[in-house]
């Protein structure tokens, strides 16, 4: 009854789509809560992804880096792994066809984000860098004929015997609420973050921890559940999610203020606006409760460029005045 043969992914944001993708020729079936390319946190993603693809740079100094920010926590045995495989990566999404930004001189265009000692970020036109991913992946799936994409199913059951899990009970989450049954002994659970189980956050809607529940409730061990990023910069504007303001605006120049125009993130750490995130949303969040304002202050920055740079940020902005 359990097939040895397939691979069943809970899960079809970037990690899920992309296993999928490299796990061929194995046959796999991806669960997707919605329709393939949405319902997912990959898709909000803006600035881009962080690989050491640049000619001054080496995972080392990568390495370096993550450590440094890490507050004396980071397990530096992934962060190598991590930080080894990254330009390989890059050049994965570039042959699937994913359009990161170059420079004139037709080499990818590195942008500087919080906590990196030099330009490593890749992106698509500035902001788009998720919805750019999403779209590449979710068309390769669709042309993949190893891979068989079960649409609006979330994962509600994982099945165990004395061997261990054998599947997985899955519901429609249309009206008709209907359940099936699907059989592996080898499942991947990519169902991403909790965002949602906090008041504010820019994750999706589906980011409540359903893949952790249901892993849990058949004995899974779980590690690493306070490990929760808050993404410093979004707009208040009692949204929900809140609409993600990109850290990219930050690398590019703009600045963190309160309602007197004073940078107080210099009270925090020297690079300000460029400390690592933890550092950051905790000082936008203790100075919001002690009473002040806070503004991402873009002027004399990004000027008329930012129509180009940051059009997601900008149609945002002029869409909501």
């Amino acid at each position: 009854m359990t097939d040895k043969n397939t691979v069943i992914i809970i899960g079809a944001g970037l990690a899920g789509l992309f296993t999928a993708l490299k796990l061929a020729p194995l046959n796999v079936k991806v669960i997707s809560s919605k329709s393939l390319g949405s319902g997912t946190s990959s898709q909000w993603a803006q600035a881009g992804i962080a690989a050491a693809v640049g000619q001054n740079d080496s995972a080392n100094l990568h390495k370096h880096d993550t450590i440094s920010v890490g507050a004396g926590i980071v397990d530096e045995y992934a962060a190598g792994i991590m930080v080894e495989a990254g330009p390989n990566r890059i050049n994965d999404l570039i042959n699937l066809g994913v359009p990161f930004d170059k420079g004139s001189n037709n080499k990818l265009l590195l942008k500087k984000e919080a906590a990196h000692g030099i330009n490593r970020i890749v992106s698509v036109n500035g902001d788009m860098t998720g919805k750019a991913i999403m779209k590449t992946l979710s068309e390769t799936v669709k042309k993949s004929n190893h891979i068989d994409v079960i649409e609006n199913f979330n994962a509600v059951e994982l099945l165990k015997d004395q061997d261990g899990i054998f599947g997985v009970v899955i519901q429609s989450n249309l009206d008709n609420k209907k359940e099936q049954r699907l059989y592996s002994r080898n499942i991947i659970i990519a169902t991403g973050g909790i965002g949602q189980l906090y008041e504010v956050t820019t994750n999706a809607i589906e980011a409540k921890g359903d893949g952790i529940a249901i892993a849990a409730r058949i004995g899974a061990d779980l590690s690493d559940l306070e490990f929760v990023q808050f993404h410093p910069t979004a707009f208040n504007i009692g949204i929900d999610p809140a609409p993600l303001a990109t850290e990219a605006l930050r690398g590019d120049g703009a600045k963190i203020i309160n309602e007197n125009e004073e940078r107080f993130l210099l009270r925090s750490h020297p690079e300000a606006e460029l400390a690592p995130r933890d550092i950051v949303a905790r000082a936008i969040y203790n100075e919001i409760k002690s009473g002040h304002k806070v503004f991402l202050d873009c002027r004399g920055v990004l000027g008329k460029s930012m129509k180009e740079t940051f059009p997601t940020v900008y149609n945002f902005c002029k869409k909501n005045n």
